[in-house]
């Protein structure tokens, strides 16, 4: 038998039943419901003193109002809200995900990231907000595999496979990965470092990505970070990154490089360097950025809430794992 929602008879009954002093069990044998379904609507809507009827049918009309987002967005709030975001390149998962944190009290404010995609690609009011998407297609799709650089081998590289199991199991703070992402023509270069477990994100540019260059903008990115925060550093094999001695020995950070042709070993800083090409998209001249405008990019990045951090935003967890060190040193 299929379920019913309890009608304002029903409640009536209900009330009429609990004034005989009956209990739950011969409620749901009378109304032919289960037992669980009273219980429900006593605990929802029963008073201190007693249970009544005509309130328990308003309560319920007020949660079935706010029970479900509007599909078309109706909900003002929401509507200028989404309007707000999605052009400051938040992507529909995130601003989904982080509606329960920011809105906790308002279950209006409330979304799947599936249901925003549907209003902005079927709603006409809505179609300027495509090209502001990640992937700007009238249908999405899974993304390819990017093919990477490979080079002669690095002087005392030292393999994947001898990082720290802390480091691959993004069980302790303090593990990057870094990689060279290149403008148009091969002409600027910019140097991009992702955090493992917290996804800190650093910009340095390079006019060149000749080893000692590279190393220095390594070195200038990470030098200010708390000592914790500062134990591995994972490449990949191009040749830029042949100055990794220098690092290791300033920072001090131990260096390691992935495996050829294993993009996914260093899965964080390829999804950074996607999130950084949608505001340096492929074409652009790298030549006429600036380091601040970079410092911008990251401020951006580390300030967006990330589903892997429970929609958290890099610079809250960051700033949390800090002063928590802080309060531990003075104790």
């Amino acid at each position: 038998m299929p379920y019913t929602h309890l009608t304002p008879t029903d409640r009536g009954q209900i009330q009429a039943f609990l004034e005989e002093g009956r209990g739950v069990n011969y409620i749901a044998h009378r109304l032919g419901r289960h037992p669980s379904t009273i219980s429900r609507e006593l605990k929802r809507n029963r008073a201190r003193v007693r249970y009544d009827a005509q309130k328990a049918q308003r309560c319920y009309e007020e949660r079935r109002k706010a029970c479900r987002p509007s599909k078309r967005l109706e909900y003002l709030p929401l509507w200028k809200h989404v309007f707000d975001k999605i052009p400051g390149k938040w992507t529909p998962e995130q601003i989904a995900g982080r509606l329960p944190l920011d809105y906790p009290d308002d279950p209006r404010m409330r979304i799947s990231h599936e249901a925003l995609y549907q209003n902005i690609y079927a709603d006409k009011r809505m179609h300027c907000l495509i090209k502001k998407l990640p992937q700007a297609r009238p249908k999405r799709r899974k993304r390819g595999q990017g093919k990477t650089r490979r080079g002669p081998s690095i002087p005392e590289r030292v393999g994947i496979e001898e990082r720290p199991e802390q480091a691959n199991t993004r069980s302790r703070h303090g593990d990057w990965e870094g990689d060279i992402i290149v403008g148009a023509k091969q002409q600027g270069f910019i140097l991009t470092l992702a955090e493992r477990k917290c996804l800190l994100a650093h910009l340095r540019k390079c006019d060149t990505k000749q080893a000692d260059e590279v190393a220095q903008a390594v070195i200038d990115a990470l030098l200010d970070m708390p000592v914790s925060w500062v134990k591995t550093i994972t490449f990949d094999n191009g040749t830029e990154f042949a100055g990794h001695p220098k690092i290791s020995h300033v920072l001090p950070a131990s260096i390691y490089f992935a495996a050829p042709y294993a993009a996914y070993q260093r899965g964080t800083n390829e999804n950074t360097n996607g999130l950084i090409r949608r505001y340096l998209p492929k074409g652009t001249d790298f030549r006429n950025v600036t380091q601040h405008q970079l410092d911008q990019i990251a401020q951006e990045l580390n300030n967006r809430p990330r589903k892997k951090l429970g929609y958290r935003t890099p610079n809250e967890v960051f700033q949390e794992i800090r002063q928590q060190a802080l309060v531990a040193l003075g104790t």
